[in-house]
């Protein structure tokens, strides 16, 4: 059974498995994965997963990013997507990212995890008196789509923006 767990260094060799399952260099939706960051090393791991784990203290934060809460979606010992709840949105999220991205490695898509992910962040919002929640996805990324529309995402456009074309959803948590 899958079920959401703060980010670990415990599971750092199950990390790269999933992140070698999407592509060395691929972004990964949810994550919260940048290029700079050093995974491959246990110190460079550990210092990411630090930063994951403190990632609602702005005073940690690097410029232009918002507080935000990391999970990994796991079934035992095997990390099979993440998600991200953003706790605010900066006009770069308004426009294109939203509140969740959430990702799913492509051996364990078509199984509900981002149905799961996204149900158990939408809840987290709601007790965190987040709401409306947006959340974003590809225009093409149909599957993502269905997956919103599924926990009440309206739909208000689809627009060009930073990372593409994307389908913007809002979803009420309350």
């Amino acid at each position: 059974m899958p079920e959401l767990i703060t980010p670990t260094t415990r599971l750092h060799r199950s990390w790269l498995a999933a992140r070698d399952d999407w592509g060395r260099g691929v972004h990964q939706d949810g994550s919260g994965l940048r290029p700079s960051d050093d995974v491959d090393s246990p110190e460079g791991f550990a210092t990411w997963v630090r930063q994951l784990q403190d990632g609602t203290d702005e005073s940690r934060l690097p410029a232009g990013l918002v507080p935000a809460l990391y999970w990994w979606i796991v079934e035992g010992d095997e990390v099979l997507g993440a998600v991200t709840l953003r706790l605010r949105l900066n006009d770069f999220l308004l426009q294109a990212g939203g509140h969740i991205g959430y990702g799913v490695r492509p051996a364990a898509r078509r199984r509900g995890l981002a149905t799961f992910a996204l149900g158990e962040t939408l809840a987290e919002a709601a007790r965190r008196g987040i709401d409306p929640v947006l959340v974003t996805c590809d225009v093409d990324n149909t599957a993502s789509a269905r997956t919103i529309e599924r926990h009440g995402g309206v739909l208000e456009d689809v627009r060009d923006t930073e990372l593409g074309r994307l389908r913007r959803y809002w979803i009420q948590t309350r």
